[in-house]
């Protein structure tokens, strides 16, 4: 009933003025509105908040079917009765209002069912087919359920008995696999009592052997000490490797001592891991729920195996121990076959990589503390004074640093133990490399890998090779000692610096003394990275050796140059400093680091040499001016440091050539830069005397070679030209070339000597026109040049007498040759035999200055000087082309052909020479 009044109430029209907001509040109750009507108290209550009325509601507006219009007030603002007031009227007329609006309802519902009972209907219609699909739906639902039920207690039972029989055969199967391996376990139980007793016997018989005699109670079964140490070494240690691959066999933790692996529980001691894989793989194909080793049966548990465990344990512990005293006794003898049964051993017990690494820890520790032993000058000085002691009757206090009175003991001292040093490092050396070879060699028969390869990559291995190990802690013990012994004490940084080639020859003797167990090389074409990264840790004495050397250089050249252009370096300045490096390098010679590292501190001194030297030489004119009398300042400074640099130089060329490519390449560079600084002093000088001595040969040119014999009676000197040029070479000789070294000098005067004979016989051999009187006159002048050039010779040559221009060759020769060649007839002139020793360039000049033709350098407009010039920078071929040039221009002149036909004969034969 309360929810009709409510419907009733809503569908009110709003022309009636009655405020509906009261029915949009969320919170509408119809009952309670009606009892709130029936009663006069307001709905909703004070408390509750009512929507405002002004705005309405959409829905509202909906339900009673009209419009809301916007920009109106609602009518219910209008209404004069408030729902929230409590009501005045009387009941009757509240409900005679219920009443209409009830009826208004009711019209409104039916007005909406007319308009829309086509959609009802159709809804209808749908609603009664769904219900029956979904009562077929249901009845099919029902079906599977019973079928699924069904065949859940056909398939449940049979798989509950078959389970069940599963479980009873996989317990089975534990209970055989219990036996088998108890079976197994009796039996390497027995070898290894058996395999005990052979041990027992073999010590008990070295026991006998240590103390002298034989207890007869323990005489039988015993082996002879004797024979032991002299034939079973081999035989006892077959026997402690198959007792240790035994005892192996008997459990999977071999490092775990026997007692602590009875307290770990199932799987720990005795459980063979092959049979818990071949459990759970069982389980798994028989669908069993758990295997491995939940229900893996531990021999530990099994009392009748339990009482064997201590005799196992003791035995293990007694192998263990044979194994290392084997391992010892193979690297103290070095025997590669003791060794290696005891390897084999130490792998059939899974300890291996355990020993190895022990092993390699012992001889580095050792290596290191001998190390720092020897350079401890506490311990030196203790021993020395206790030595001192027995001989005097007091007691002197111990001394970190020796006095100048006991220095040389603690050098004594300190090389004796460095002696010992070596010693003691090379047979660790040659224990590692031992024991890396043999394991190496020795491999597991089944996989094939080697026992290094299984000490690398175990869970407590070594990080790498053991020799490689060595090496590292060795130079980096080294290395720490040298560097704190230097920073540390003056007397051992002054001893092992000044004494460093001695410190050296003890390494390289350990070099020597480990090549034959090692594969280090040190040798000049190849260093080994081990034997490098050992003399690295001596760079301490090193560097302060290389800077004592690079010291001593630096001085002497420094005492060369010290004061300047007063006192220039000379020649035995040079020596000294060639000798010097000479004795530097042939002292480091022996190591080839250390010659490098030499090289280079020469390479630096040369580099200084050639500095100061370029700062004293003189580049001015005068150094190269030939005016005389005397030498200029310059040049005697000049020829002071070119004899320095040539010493340096050729002393330092002929070392090279007893040193290797490598050294010669570090310091070639240095001797190149002295040869350019001596070639600076030397070129410009030697160009000056050759042209001094051009201008003055030069000078034939205007000597009047066509004079009668009357006008020359009485005149048979030589000329004057010829004079000048006696006059300079002596000056050249005397005041020039004395400046310098005499095997400076020595060297030059050949070269000179022949460019002289050259430039004179060119310039004579186109000196025209020619006379008889002219030709006595050459021949004069040719006279006075053997005796100026035989003088220029022999005060150079040690006052040698005789042949002393035949020394200088073919040049000579060409001398002697041009005197008969101004008097020979024209028709010999193409004859070969009659020019012999002459150039045929000399036999064609010759010939066209006899001839009406004239030279080539006067149809090319040069002078004589011009023209002997461009012959020096010629080639013979085109010279020759010159002269045919002239000839074919002259082919027709009167007069000419029979020179010609001389030249070309002169041509032919020199082409043919070619």
């Amino acid at each position: 009933m309360g929810a009709c009044i409510a419907y009733v109430i809503i569908a009110v029209p709003c022309g009636r003025n009655q405020d509906h907001s009261v029915f949009a509040i969320p919170e509408f109750d119809a009952s309670e509105y009606a009892n709130a009507v029936l009663s006069g108290e307001p709905y909703p209550p004070p408390s509750t908040a009512i929507p405002s009325p002004v705005t309405g509601s959409s829905t509202e507006a909906h339900v009673l079917g009209q419009p809301q219009m916007q920009g109106s007030r609602p009518r219910s603002m209008l209404s004069t009765l408030s729902v929230l007031e409590p009501a005045r009227e009387d009941i009757s007329v509240a409900i005679s209002k219920l009443d209409l609006g009830i009826e208004d309802a009711s019209k409104q519902i039916k007005a909406l069912v007319t308009a829309h009972h086509e959609d009802l209907l159709l809804y209808s219609s749908n609603t009664r087919h769904w219900s029956g699909l979904l009562a077929s739906v249901r009845q099919g639902l029902d079906d599977v359920e019973l079928s699924i039920h069904q065949l859940r207690r056909k398939i449940r039972l049979p798989y509950e008995s078959l389970q069940m029989q599963v479980t009873r055969l996989q317990r089975i199967h534990y209970a055989n696999n219990a036996l088998r391996r108890i079976g197994r376990f009796f039996v390497l139980e027995k070898r290894l009592e058996t395999l005990a007793e052979e041990l027992a016997r073999y010590e008990l018989g070295a026991s006998w052997t240590s103390e002298g005699e034989r207890d007869p109670s323990r005489d039988a079964g015993a082996i002879d000490g004797k024979r032991l140490s002299a034939e079973s070494h081999e035989e006892k240690g077959r026997v402690i490797t198959k007792a240790a691959l035994t005892i192996t066999e008997l459990g999977t933790f071999p490092a775990v001592s026997f007692e602590v692996a009875a307290d770990l529980g199932a799987g720990a001691l005795l459980d063979d891991g092959s049979d818990i894989e071949d459990d759970q793989r069982d389980a798994c194909q028989y669908g069993a729920t758990t295997a491995g080793r939940f229900n893996h049966v531990p021999l530990c548990s099994v009392n009748i195996v339990a009482a064997y465990i201590p005799f196992i344990s003791d035995t293990r512990a007694k192998v263990t121990k044979e194994v290392e005293a084997m391992v010892i006794q193979g690297l103290t003898a070095l025997d590669q076959s003791v060794l290696a049964s005891s390897l084999q051993a130490a792998y059939n017990l899974q300890m291996l990589p355990q020993l190895v690494a022990g092993l390699m820890k012992d001889l580095t520790d050792a290596a290191e503390r001998r190390i720092r032993n020897a350079f401890d000058l506490l311990s030196m000085s203790k021993e020395i004074i206790a030595k001192v002691s027995q001989s005097q009757l007091y007691k002197s206090r111990v001394r970190t640093e020796p006095t100048s009175v006991t220095a040389p003991q603690f050098a004594a001292a300190l090389w004796a133990r460095l002696e010992s040093l070596i010693e003691q490092m090379s047979g660790c050396c040659v224990k590692v490399y031992t024991l890396e070879k043999v394991l190496n060699l020795k491999r597991d028969p089944a996989t094939g890998v080697s026992f290094l390869d299984v000490s690398m990559k175990a869970r407590v291995s070594l990080e790498n090779k053991p020799s490689s190990t060595f090496w590292a802690s060795l130079g980096m013990t080294l290395e720490k000692c040298c560097w704190d012994a230097a920073k540390s004490s003056t007397f051992l940084q002054q001893t092992l610096s000044s004494g460093y080639l001695r410190l050296l020859r003890l390494f390289h003797e350990f070099f020597a003394s480990i090549a034959l167990h090692t594969d280090t090389v040190y040798t000049e074409s190849h260093q080994s990275p081990e034997t490098v990264v050992v003399l690295r840790a001596l760079s301490t004495f090193e560097g302060i050796y290389l800077s004592r050397s690079l010291t001593r250089l630096n001085e002497a050249v420094s005492q060369a140059f010290l004061a300047g252009t007063r006192v220039p370096p000379n020649a035995n300045d040079g020596i000294a400093i060639a000798r010097l490096i000479t004795n530097e390098l042939d002292s480091a010679r022996f190591d080839p680091l250390l010659v490098r590292a030499v090289a280079k501190n020469v390479a630096t001194t040369l580099d200084n040499v050639a500095t100061k030297a370029d700062a004293l030489i003189s580049t001015e004119r005068s150094a190269v001016s030939l005016l005389g009398p005397l030498a200029t300042p310059q040049q005697v400074l000049n020829g002071q440091v070119a004899s320095c640099l040539y010493y340096s130089y050729t002393k330092l060329s002929t070392l090279m050539e007893d040193h290797p490519q490598t050294i010669s390449a570090l310091i070639q560079p240095g001797i190149n830069k002295i040869l350019t600084r001596y070639d600076c002093v030397i070129d410009p000088l030697l160009a000056a005397i050759r042209n001094e001595i051009a201008a003055v040969i030069s000078r034939i040119h205007r000597v009047d070679l066509q004079k009668s014999a009357d006008s020359m009676a009485g005149m048979t000197g030589p000329s004057l030209y010829m004079k000048d040029l006696a006059d300079k070479l002596d000056f050249v000789k005397t005041s020039i070339l004395s400046n310098f070294a005499q095997e400076i000098a020595r060297s030059w005067i050949p070269g000179i000597v022949k460019y002289v004979i050259r430039t004179f016989v060119l310039h004579a051999s186109i000196a025209s026109p020619l006379t008889e009187v002219g030709k006595l006159q050459l021949t004069t002048d040719m006279t006075e040049l053997e005796f100026a050039l035989s003088a220029f010779l022999i005060d150079n040559l040690q006052g040698k007498r005789g042949g002393s221009l035949e020394s200088i060759g073919e040049e000579y020769k060409m001398l002697r040759a041009m005197r008969p060649l101004l008097f020979l007839e024209n028709s010999h002139l193409g004859s070969s035999e009659r020019t012999a020793g002459l150039p045929p360039l000399v036999v064609l000049h010759h010939i066209l200055v006899r001839s009406p033709i004239p030279l080539p350098h006067t149809l090319h407009g040069w002078q004589e000087t011009e023209y002997v010039r461009w012959i020096e920078d010629h080639s013979p071929q085109e010279a020759y082309s010159l002269i045919e040039s002239s000839l074919n221009q002259w082919q027709h002149e009167s007069g000419a052909g029979e020179y010609i036909q001389l030249a070309w004969i002169v041509l032919r034969h020199a082409k043919g020479e070619r």
